[in-house]
């Protein structure tokens, strides 16, 4: 070696030796007993508590979930290929904890914050444990803040309250992460903050939600938490209280935040999993007692906060899966009975092109209509009443027998109520269209109107409201009550929509008259 790059490599020695830490160290070393499917059974950690964080030898990361005398419990929030039998583990003290700030806005991360969209690292340095105790009662206050969701059969049949914690269940493939996406792109323009967190999804389904995200919504107010299918069981696990303790950090600030989660019996079916692996008692389907415990404790972190406590809210939507429509399955009815209300999504409806697919004889609202804005309240009336009664019609109308006189006027009545309640997705309302659109309905002006238009009286009612009333739209989007110069403006501008597609199909029936008159006369010998 030449002499220049011994004395280098002297000196770099010698500063090492005199920044070493010398003196006796503590160190928490167990082995490893058992590894397989993510959980691994460790032997020699007798101070390690619940949830704390375990190191392996390899650089593994993993969380102690079961505590007996003998073995610990581990689930791996890493891939466990290079994990062996005997290999050592290491104790850290600290519980699995998650970064929380603004810097996570517009990000992409891991139930663990580390980044999955190739931005970087996430620069916050406040981190809050993933378990947190929930609002006492004497910290909460009402829930009386209409969060407007854009989605015309929500906010008038079942309003969602800042605070709330409403279920969506349904069928596979019903429109679940559907409806709960327009939720949040309806967001774009409050002052809701978003987070979405996908537990057990496909990665193409989770693309296509951040697509419509950041094409449609404010993704910049957005915060996205993947834990996909391929993603380690542990990883799944924690993804719930990793998204909850995100979004806790802006509602303690006097925010507001808006938490979907997608979805809890993929949760439910990773939390068996990982029962079962650590040798707990089964019990019903095979479930865990704690089952009802773990989404009881991680939805009762939702609330409305007291003024005394800076007056923020957030607000949860988790989501259920059911098979054929059973709502009186396990997790589903624990979710019901923890929950604030249910948003049942029917496959039957979904098939016929009834979309969203609310099914309105089984979806509440516990809340009440006490959150809904009150000018749609006044302008919707009785409008579930009224649905109500027009499927009932409906049914008994099937077995024959023209209907007449109040009953067909009913019956042609419900048929525009069904028909304002599809909406294509990607597409919220705004407050002063949905009001538009039940007086539109409840005035009867959609009553002469062919069922064939009413699907384009829908979509250029924003454009005709924007032309003919933008300051009543303005006045309405910042709460402004339904008062009667209001609804006469708001009629008027309604009944010219109306009447001109009216005109328009009418022209357009006589030109297709007019066309085959002239082919019966060309026809003719």
């Amino acid at each position: 070696m030449p002499p220049a790059e011994t004395a280098d490599w002297l000196a770099a020695a010698q500063g090492a030796l005199r920044n070493a830490p010398l003196g006796p160290r503590i160190e928490h070393r167990g082995r490893v007993e058992e590894i397989g499917d993510g959980v691994a059974m460790i032997s020699g950690l007798r101070d390690v508590r619940l949830d704390e964080v375990l190191h392996f030898q390899g650089g593994q990361v993993g969380f102690a979930r079961v505590l007996d005398s003998g073995l610990i419990g581990c689930v791996l929030l890493d891939a466990a290929t290079n994990v062996e039998a005997g290999d050592a583990v290491f104790g850290t003290g600290e519980v699995v904890g998650v970064p929380v700030g603004e810097a996570l806005l517009g990000r992409i991360v891991d139930p663990l914050g580390r980044p999955l969209d190739g931005k970087g690292p996430v620069e916050t340095s406040l981190r809050l444990p993933i378990e947190r105790p929930a609002p006492s009662i004497i910290e909460r206050d009402l829930v009386t803040e209409p969060v407007q969701t854009g989605i015309v059969a929500m906010d008038t049949l079942f309003a969602l309250g800042r605070g709330q914690r409403e279920l969506i269940i349904g069928d596979h493939s019903t429109g679940k992460t559907t409806l709960a996406i327009d939720t949040l792109i309806a967001q774009r323009d409050s002052d809701m903050l978003c987070i979405y967190v996908a537990v057990g999804q496909k990665t193409s389904s989770v693309r296509r939600a951040i697509d419509a995200l950041q094409a449609q919504g404010n993704f910049e107010r957005c915060i996205v938490l993947v834990a996909s299918s391929a993603s380690a069981p542990g990883l799944q696990w924690i993804a719930p209280y990793a998204g909850m303790t995100m979004a806790e950090y802006f509602r303690d600030k006097g925010q507001h935040a808006l938490i979907v989660i997608d979805d809890l019996s993929k949760h439910a079916a990773t939390h068996r999993e990982i029962a079962l692996l650590t040798r707990q008692s089964p019990g019903r389907e095979a479930y865990p007692g704690d089952v009802f415990y773990i989404h009881a404790r991680l939805l009762e972190r939702a609330a409305k906060l007291s003024s005394d406590r800076g007056g923020g809210s957030l607000t949860a939507l988790p989501i259920a899966e059911t098979d054929s429509g059973n709502l009186s399955a396990y997790i589903p009815t624990n979710l019901i009975s923890i929950t604030d209300g249910q948003i049942v999504l029917d496959a039957s409806l979904f098939h016929q092109g009834q979309k969203p697919a609310v099914d309105v004889g089984l979806s509440v609202s516990r809340v009440g209509g006490k959150t809904q804005a009150p000018g749609l309240r006044d302008a919707a009336g009785a409008l579930r009443l009224d649905y109500a009664q027009f499927l009932e019609l409906e049914v008994f109308t099937r077995f024959g027998g023209m209907p007449e006189g109040r009953v067909r006027d009913q019956l042609r009545r419900g048929e525009r109520i069904r028909a304002i309640l599809r909406q294509p997705q990607h597409a919220p309302f705004r407050l002063a269209d949905e009001i538009a659109l039940m007086l539109a309905v409840q005035s009867g002006l959609l009553d002469p109107l062919p069922l064939d238009a009413v699907a384009a009286f829908r979509a250029g009612l924003p454009q005709a409201l924007d032309r003919d009333t933008p300051e009543l739209v303005s006045m309405i989007a910042n709460g402004g009550e339904l008062a009667a110069e209001v609804r006469e403006s708001l009629i008027s501008a309604i009944t010219r929509l109306a009447a001109s597609l009216s005109d328009n199909h009418e022209n357009a029936a006589r030109t297709g008259d007019d066309a085959a008159n002239n082919s019966a006369e060309l026809i003719a010998p």
